[in-house]
């Protein structure tokens, strides 16, 4: 699965670099070289959400001896690219520069982020003058722990569910199934409060006490402490997952909106890489020798 489309010890560049295939998707999104048939489904998103929700209706899950859906495994997210851009982008050659990305947005059609005027104004502004906090070895957030490079691990214990991922130093979060309340509203954490339930066969985790100070993606998308993010994990077979997630920040966004990829099953035996991350890491010192400032989230209007 991801051996065929990133190796586990592709680097973040490199991963930029082979994103030029993408520029080859057809428009409708049938499948290709650079992005096959996902579960019998097409390989972009808008086209993936509702055939991969049809197909999980007839699919019967996999069980723990709770009842509960197996979700354990180690998941790869190719169709999400890294999260290098989570709308449409063209690319850009030259050194550092990412290639085309597709959008995993599916509401709105357009396959854009609703924000404000001034927060599409500080997007744009994000990405030429901050250094993208991931790229500084700091925690990824919610959702972008789902879709980043490389793979997570799902394990799912008696009252909690664990995703531990590859990347990034093996960022981590804990999702609590067991009916707790949400932390007080003063609390900020960079992966959050996650608090779960099931729906059927769907996990349903909701995600508030974010403090902002992550980017979804390396294009600089960007949301306030007030965001609430909802996901959806259900299985469409045996190897793949739909993953579906809601973002609600009234403060950055003129309305809610929804991205969706596929996780997809790791080969049997593959095993997570040690990384440090931040042992030897001199990224953020070259991008603040180019000029590029520490983010330290959004700057609101006066």
């Amino acid at each position: 699965m991801t051996r065929r489309w990133l190796k586990a010890g592709v680097s973040a560049g490199v991963a930029a670099a082979g994103a030029v295939a993408l520029a080859t998707v057809p428009a409708m999104g049938q499948a290709s070289k650079a992005r096959p048939v996902v579960a019998g489904c097409p390989s972009v998103s808008a086209q993936f959400h509702p055939c991969a929700l049809a197909k999980a209706k007839a699919f019967t899950p996999p069980r723990l001896p709770d009842g509960t859906p197996d979700l354990q495994g180690i998941w790869a997210a190719p169709l999400a690219q890294g999260f290098q851009n989570i709308e449409d982008y063209p690319g850009k050659t030259g050194p550092g520069e990412f290639g085309p990305a597709v959008t995993v947005i599916v509401d709105p059609a357009d396959g854009k982020v609703p924000y404000h005027p001034w927060a599409r104004a500080q997007k744009e502004e994000n990405v030429t003058a901050y250094i993208d906090p991931y790229a500084q070895c700091l925690p990824t957030g919610v959702p972008r722990q789902m879709g980043n490079f490389r793979t997570r691990q799902i394990t799912q214990l008696k009252d909690a569910i664990s995703i531990v991922n590859e990347a990034g130093g093996h960022i981590f979060r804990v999702v609590h199934m067991d009916g707790r309340p949400h932390l007080g509203r003063a609390i900020k954490l960079w992966m959050g409060d996650s608090l779960g339930r099931w729906e059927g066969n769907t996990l349903v985790i909701e995600t508030t006490n974010l403090n902002g100070r992550w980017w979804y993606d390396s294009g600089g998308h960007f949301a306030s402490d007030a965001l609430r993010v909802v996901e959806r994990l259900t299985m469409v077979d045996a190897d793949t997952i739909h993953y579906q997630a809601t973002m609600e920040d009234p403060q950055v966004y003129t309305r809610p909106w929804t991205m969706v990829f596929p996780l997809q099953r790791e080969e049997a035996g593959y095993e997570h890489l040690e990384e440090a991350c931040h042992e030897g890491d001199r990224d953020a010192g070259h991008f603040q020798l180019a000029g590029f400032k520490l983010y330290q989230g959004p700057r609101f209007p006066k």
